[in-house]
């Protein structure tokens, strides 16, 4: 049978597969790792050592559900996770659980994802550097368009007759982000005088934006009619957006570096692999899907050329 080809979807099932199981200790950063004795009893159980690199592989296997729990609390219900699942494993050797089929099954499986778990930190992961990462960053704010963004302050009020009122006293030079704090309707920006921040081209409504990009610094608009009601903006600053910095997204880059070469590798092991698939009813599941996989990939044909018609018999000669 022909090896089955290494669609997106089992490369990418592979792959979910691959980092899903990555211990936490292992997904940190090496240094961090270097922080910890691995083999360092932390307890003994009926003479059997329990060690830190016992809890860094329980931590990867249940450490998710324990959301925001305290490190020392976490660190106890790890052990005690770790205390009753040595006790049932001696309880199950007590009654010759090991010698049937089923535990070396299970024993075979949980082998083959402990390798694949080492595999993924000592090749993948050690194959992305921070280098990477900084060389996609920089490459991705090389293609960036310069984006103008603005700091501005409103008070928000419900007619047009309260805001020409407040226009007049900030002409007579009244403070307007005192005047915002008294009188803006806005419960998100009224406590900060009326603050808005920085915000860039399409993040406030069209009857807003088209105003406030075109004061200058310093100024106060017009009364200006919304939806939400009649606002008086005052531009505090001008500046062209910066895009985020690396410390801030670098994880993210690495994330999307390590899926990347999870996934290349995932492909380059099913080419050289002979996969065959026995059970009949998954055979034809993945046959119709690589199939169909193959048909969405072909270059749509185009029309086939007519041949020339024959020119009437009494056609004029050329």
């Amino acid at each position: 049978m022909k090896r089955t080809a290494p669609t997106a979807l089992t490369v990418a099932f592979a792959v979910a597969l691959l980092g899903a199981a990555i211990p936490t200790a292992y997904a940190d950063d090496a240094k961090d790792n270097q922080k910890v004795d691995s083999a360092k009893v932390v307890a003994t159980i009926n003479g059997q050592p329990i060690t830190e690199g016992d809890l860094a592989v329980a931590e990867g296997e249940i450490g998710s559900d324990m959301g925001t729990m305290p490190a020392a609390q976490k660190r106890t219900s790890l052990l005690e996770f770790l205390i009753d699942n040595q006790l049932f494993a001696e309880a199950a050797q007590a009654q010759k659980l090991e010698d049937g089929a089923d535990y070396k099954t299970r024993l075979a499986y949980l082998k083959r994802r402990a390798l694949r778990e080492v595999y993924f930190d000592k090749v993948i992961k050690a194959s992305v550097t921070d280098a990477d990462a900084r060389k996609v960053y920089d490459d991705q704010v090389k293609l960036l368009k310069p984006q103008e963004e603005v700091s501005a302050r409103h008070i928000l009020v419900e007619t047009e007759d309260e805001a020409k009122a407040l226009k007049a006293k900030l002409d007579k030079g009244a403070d307007f982000a005192q005047l915002a704090k008294e009188n803006s309707k806005d419960p998100g920006s009224k406590d900060n005088g009326g603050d808005l921040g920085y915000f860039g081209h399409g993040q406030m409504v069209p009857q807003f934006e088209d105003v406030v990009f075109k004061l200058k610094k310093g100024e106060v608009s017009d009364p200006v009619k919304t939806q939400f009601g009649w606002h008086l903006i005052k531009l505090e600053d001008r500046r062209t957006k910066q895009p985020p910095a690396f410390e801030i997204v670098k994880d993210r880059i690495v994330q999307s570096l390590l899926l990347q070469k999870a996934q290349k590798s995932a492909v380059d092991l099913r080419a050289k692999a002979k996969i065959e698939v026995v059970d009949p009813v998954i055979k034809k599941a993945v046959d119709d899907r690589n199939a169909m996989i193959a048909k969405q990939s072909e270059p749509a044909k185009a029309p086939a050329a007519e041949a020339p018609k024959e020119a009437p018999k009494d056609a004029p000669k050329p």
